[in-house]
């Protein structure tokens, strides 16, 4: 009993000072995920603690459990209009990207490591995948959102590079353990990973919304109910010989997006199981590494991940976005963007577990690789996306939003909430000095505790908090008048899309009209909407940006089709 109770008072403390560290970490601007490895390592066995933990079983059990609740909270998370924007380039780099990034890493490792080619290819598929989750919790620590088109793609290939580099690793375990030679079965196996998995997934997720909508359960039962069938699914496809993981993310997708009454309380509780799951995995791996052993293969190490990054990395976005025409500033941000994560050290137990010769070499060389790229690219992902100017001006938004799923309706209603400053716009005005074109309903102000009233007509002080009711599709028009930093977004705005604002419908001989722009070789009845799209060869997102003559356009709004119809205009030098 006192052992027992010692290991969950440490194990307790370690998830007190992880929670807490994440302060330091946003801080820093350092990734969280390296955060809890060092933690871990500090708690290990070489570390302060010296807690001795060697086993490979459960160091899996535990990892590959996390990485289903983070691959279905990642896919719950992913929205139809991501997938419309950069399905095509994110798949391209979640497949092709992974097989090249495996190839040259693996011919590299085989090299430097004294490996048969074989052996190489296993290192490199184990190191081919992303974690884009370390990259957007940076983001969001420093408040920096990107083009939409650049985090679509990052997001929807590390959501669908993680399946892909399982299921190379798994093959190429199973090879290396029999001692078969690469044939068309691994192909078939390969295959067979795929469509399993995908098939699965998706009748998991048709399944699960059906029994959303017909069973009488309490609401609070259904957050269970999706944890306890995504953990099914993941353990049901890999006995049919699937991939387990991409039919979980395809299951959360599908259940993301069904607007379920209960998909509020769903993602509320995955948004913290999500967070248990990544700390506790990079705790777990932390324990379970040897700093001592980390100097044997260091120098190799060290070098396969200068290749990884600065060579595999670009050469596998390079050949994967070729097809799609991304800008350069584009590609190189993505380039840079590869962060490895806990996945490749997840993937580095498959030859442990297996039982193959120098089964710690793949553990620790992976380590050794994460921490590098947590640390080289982690720490620049911030000042590079500024570099590149991928910076767009945030959306203003409400300080709070509730959703009424639970009452069915037409559109999604919300109940916002609008924190009243001394730099607020609306200071020391009234609600009846506003007109608004969308729907909305005041529900009155928050002073002091106290709920008052519409009736009463307040005019609103610093410290308040204003609440309305409104649509969910016009949250945004309604935040540019009442959220507290509206005056600031403007100027942001100005700097980023340009003073002048026109219509995407206007023909380019209007324009022509305000500036002196060279239109030799265009059709002077095009429109600006029609001008920007044939440019991109693509769907067109905000933040969109090309040249006419001396003239930067930005596309500043687009409609439901993907056409734009707002577009800022910049006169620009040479």
């Amino acid at each position: 009993m006192d052992g027992i109770n010692l290991a969950i008072l440490v194990g307790g403390f370690l998830f007190v000072i992880s929670i807490i560290a994440t302060l330091i970490s946003a801080r820093l601007g350092a990734p969280m995920l390296l955060v809890f490895l060092i933690i871990g390592m500090l708690a290990g066995e070489e570390g302060i603690v010296g807690i001795q933990f060697d086993n490979p079983q459960v160091a899996f059990l535990i990892g590959s459990i996390a990485l289903v609740i983070i691959l279905f909270d990642g896919g719950m998370r992913t929205h139809p209009e991501r997938f419309r924007v950069a399905l095509a380039p994110a798949s391209m780099l979640a497949t092709v990207g992974v097989v090249l990034t495996c190839a040259i890493v693996g011919v590299s490792a085989a090299y430097l490591l004294d490996m048969t080619l074989l052996q190489g290819l296993l290192l490199g598929a184990i190191l081919s995948s992303t974690d884009a989750a370390a990259v957007f919790s940076i983001f969001q620590s420093q408040g920096l959102r990107i083009k939409e088109r650049v985090a679509s793609t990052l997001e929807i290939e590390s959501g669908s590079n993680d399946p892909m580099a399982v299921m190379l690793t798994l093959t190429l375990v199973g090879v290396l353990a029999e001692g078969h030679a690469l044939s068309w079965d691994v192909g078939r196996t390969f295959l067979q990973q795929a469509v399993v998995g995908g098939v699965m997934g998706y009748g998991a997720g048709r399944v699960f919304v059906f029994l959303c909508r017909k069973l009488p359960l309490n609401f609070a039962f259904f957050p269970l109910l999706a944890v306890a069938s995504c953990i099914f699914i993941y353990a049901m496809t890999n006995m049919f010989g699937g991939s387990g993981f991409l039919a979980v993310y395809l299951m959360g997708y599908l259940v993301g997006n069904a607007r379920l009454p209960q998909i509020i309380h769903i993602l509320r509780m995955h948004d913290g199981l999500a967070w248990i799951s990544q700390i506790s995995m990079f705790l777990m791996l932390g324990l379970l590494v040897v700093p001592s052993n980390l100097m044997n293969h260091l120098l190799s190490a060290l070098i396969l991940a200068a290749i990884l990054i600065f060579v595999a990395r670009p050469i596998a976005v390079l050949f994967s976005l070729i097809p799609f025409r991304f800008p350069v500033r584009d590609q190189l941000f993505i380039s840079w963007v590869g962060l490895r994560g806990a996945v490749p050290i997840i993937l580095a137990l498959f030859p442990w577990l297996a039982g193959m010769p120098d089964e710690h070499l793949y553990f620790d060389v992976a380590f050794v690789v994460v921490i590098v790229s947590l640390v080289v690219q982690g720490w620049s992902i911030v000042p590079v996306a500024r570099w590149l100017k991928l910076e767009v001006p945030a959306e203003l938004a409400p300080d709070n939003a509730m959703p009424l799923d639970a009452i069915p309706s037409n559109d999604v209603m919300e109940v916002l909430s609008f924190k009243v400053t001394d730099s607020s716009p609306v200071l020391t005005l009234g609600w009846q000095d506003f007109q608004f074109k969308q729907p909305i309903q005041f529900l009155g102000v928050i002073r002091d505790g106290e709920w008052i009233l519409p009736d009463k007509k307040p005019v609103f002080h610093a410290g308040d908090t204003l609440m309305v009711l409104a649509k969910l599709k016009h949250i945004q028009k309604i935040s540019e008048v009442l959220a507290n930093d509206a005056e600031k977004s403007v100027l942001s705005n100005s700097s980023f899309f340009g003073d002048f604002v026109l219509n995407g419908d206007i023909n380019l001989s209007d324009l022509d009209a305000f500036y002196t722009i060279n239109l030799i070789g265009q059709d002077k009845n095009q429109t600006l909407a029609a001008y920007i799209a044939q440019r991109f060869h693509r769907r067109v997102v905000i933040g969109d940006q090309v040249r006419l003559d001396q003239l930067l356009l930005t596309v500043r709004q687009v409609n439901e089709a993907g056409e734009a119809t707002q577009v800022g205009i910049k006169p620009v030098s040479d």
